[in-house]
């Protein structure tokens, strides 16, 4: 994929998790533990390819990681979660979408900075996915741990029905 219509495809993604998030949603480990695990771990191997990771790189990479992870868990306690039809449900304030600024500004200025000191990985696509990837772990861990909490359970799919409920036999949860 060229860089523009990769920008865009994430592009669309953020906008489109942001706008679930704030209708509000089932959460199931599908949004709550796969999609998030699997950026991260698909960007991290990315990160490795063919270009050298400087310790420049494994700096600016580490500090965006950082920042990520901190507004992740500040937008898991900002979710208004509650159970609705047995399962986990969440909705993201309003004024959440500052939170998602703050995300944006800083993984920008990391990449501004790293890319003026040289830092080619860190200021690359697949150093955006990892920080968005641990961002959203982040969120998912804070949700989590509210929902054992309270005793709620986390349908298998994202939505308590979909493929891997109907592979399964029905609604499951963990």
């Amino acid at each position: 994929m060229s860089s523009l219509t990769t920008d865009l495809v994430l592009l669309g993604v953020v906008v489109a998790v942001i706008a679930s998030q704030l209708k509000g949603m089932t959460i199931g480990t599908r949004r709550l533990v796969v999609l998030p695990a699997v950026l991260t771990v698909l960007s991290a191997v990315d990160l490795g390819g063919p270009e050298h990771v400087s310790a420049t790189d494994i700096e600016y990479i580490a500090a965006s990681a950082a920042i990520a992870a901190a507004v992740g868990v500040a937008q898991g306690a900002a979710m208004r979660l509650k159970q609705r039809s047995g399962a986990l449900w969440g909705q993201m304030p309003p004024w959440g979408l500052w939170l998602w600024a703050a995300l944006v500004v800083s993984r920008l200025a990391v990449y501004v900075i790293a890319d003026a000191r040289g830092a080619t990985v860190a200021a690359s696509f697949g150093a955006i996915v990892l920080t968005l990837g641990i961002n959203r772990l982040a969120q998912s861990g804070v949700m989590a741990l509210w929902a054992l909490e309270k005793g709620i359970p986390i349908p298998l799919g994202s939505t308590g029905g979909g493929l891997v409920s109907g592979l399964l036999g029905g609604r499951r949860t963990w």
